[in-house]
């Protein structure tokens, strides 16, 4: 088997446990020609969420409540069958993964801090509305006869 290019790392110094992914080999319906009925290139990841001990505690329940939806008991599965070879859809499959997980376990954002309009901008957006107003008001052919 050939040797994976490496841990994929998820955040600064985590990376997905090899140990813990489980692989699924099946026939692809991608590109392949005559070769795609013989070799089971499609790749389907799995990793068990609930009881990975990888992910710091924090991490986990993030994970596990950003990706209930695509949760079956636990386990988070990625699929890849883009490539005509088993070994390039094994390394997709992985950077998937671990990019899913990392938007998963990402701090949610900011609040957003709510700051006043300055009086001059507001004053000149009055005036610019008046203006055009008037400009609208106008253009009505009343008065012309």
């Amino acid at each position: 088997m050939d040797p994976m290019s490496g841990p994929y790392v998820i955040r600064g110094s985590v990376s997905l446990p090899e140990a813990e992914l489980m692989w699924r080999f099946s026939r692809s319906s991608g590109p392949g020609g005559q070769h795609v009925n013989t070799t089971d290139s499609q790749v389907e990841l799995r990793f068990d969420l609930a009881k990975t001990e990888a992910l710091p505690p924090v991490w986990k329940e993030r994970a596990l409540a950003n990706l209930a939806g695509r949760l079956v008991d636990g386990v988070v599965s990625v699929r890849a069958s883009e490539h005509r070879s088993q070994w390039r859809n094994r390394e997709t499959a992985a950077v998937r993964l671990a990019s899913l997980l990392a938007e998963a376990t990402a701090p949610p954002p900011k609040p957003r801090r709510a700051t006043r309009i300055p009086r001059g901008i507001n004053e000149r957006r009055l005036r610019e509305k008046k203006q055009r107003s008037d400009t609208k008001r106008g253009r009505g052919g009343r008065g012309w006869d």
